[in-house]
């Protein structure tokens, strides 16, 4: 019997990521950093298109030639973890990517498509998962596509996947983004690069975690629901790329010779940067009068206003 609450196709949003706070804390036992952050979706996103299929088989294609559409794409891993939780081998879909987020860019591409793929086969295979289920399943795939699945504004900790919506005016900002298109960054690399320049000052214990977590919890700038709070962008990757990085360097300082910028940062490991202004037409008109420059300094640039959500249905 045809199930008639499957939907035979499925145009899902990704959206992009920014990091508002990325405090490294220390190192964990497991090989990974013990982190601090608030991270924010913005409104670059890419669009995944998925279309029922009944042998089993699971393909991607994409628009975007330099991405690699076999079992190492997110996109990929993510229906296979699904379809083996589903237990019925028979589920299949055929996956459009249609990629605007540029990858390596420390924005999130590769994981806010792998939580879309996680929240589109839930709706198009019918299989009824909590968002709290999706999030445990998504945590096998990366830090950071818990977050993407919800999206918003959220405190993350641990590696990344422990979460906590955060209630603020935060999404009347918006910001312009750039990025050098023929650089990117690793994360693993930026990460051992930062262990490597500041292991001596890591802190150890539990007690020292949960400090610095209290802190960030209770700023200012994310309790107040007055918007004249400012958030002080803040990333711990950033003093150790910008240095050694002219891209990230030179990016960081035109976004601040903007007039109307508020604040700026690098976002993740980089190479993507952004500054923050009061609202979207502010950051549209900067973004009009300053293309030339970013065209002269070999910049992709984006306005993008600040999003309350993350992976959704269009």
């Amino acid at each position: 019997m045809k199930n008639n609450n499957r939907k035979n196709n499925l145009l899902i949003s990704a959206p992009a990521k920014i990091n508002l706070h990325l405090e490294i804390l220390g190192y964990r036992k497991d090989n990974f950093h013990e982190l601090a952050m608030v991270m924010q979706s913005i409104d670059l996103k890419d669009l995944l298109s998925f279309s029922y299929r009944n042998d089993g088989s699971i393909t991607l294609i994409s628009d975007e030639k330099n991405l690699s559409l076999g079992d190492d794409n997110l996109i990929v891993k993510a229906a296979k973890i699904l379809q083996k939780y589903s237990n019925n081998p028979l589920l299949g879909v055929e996956i459009h990517l249609t990629k605007n987020i540029p990858i390596g860019a420390g924005l999130a591409g590769g994981s806010s498509d792998a939580a879309a793929t996680l929240v589109g086969l839930n709706l198009l295979w019918d299989l009824q998962l909590s968002n709290n289920v999706l999030e445990d399943i998504s945590s096998q795939l990366g830090s950071d596509v818990p977050f993407c699945i919800l999206g918003g504004t959220q405190l993350c900790f641990g590696r990344g996947e422990l979460l906590e919506p955060v209630t603020s005016p935060l999404t009347s900002f918006a910001i312009i983004l750039v990025k050098d298109p023929s650089i990117t960054i690793s994360t693993p690399w930026a990460y051992s690069l930062n262990k490597q320049q500041n292991s001596s000052h890591y802190l150890t214990t539990g007690s020292q975690f949960e400090l610095r977590r209290n802190i960030l919890r209770n700023s200012e700038w994310l309790k107040s629901s007055s918007k004249s709070v400012i958030p002080p962008l803040y990333n711990d990757l950033q003093k150790v790329i910008e240095p050694i990085n002219s891209s990230v360097r030179n990016s960081l300082k035109l976004l601040q010779s903007i007039p109307g910028s508020l604040s700026v940062a690098m976002s993740g490991s980089g190479p993507s940067c952004f500054a923050l202004f009061n609202n979207l037409n502010s950051a549209k008109e900067a973004l009009e009068d300053n293309r030339t420059r970013f065209r002269s300094m070999g910049l992709d640039a984006w306005s993008c206003s600040l999003l309350n959500k993350g992976t959704y249905l269009d």
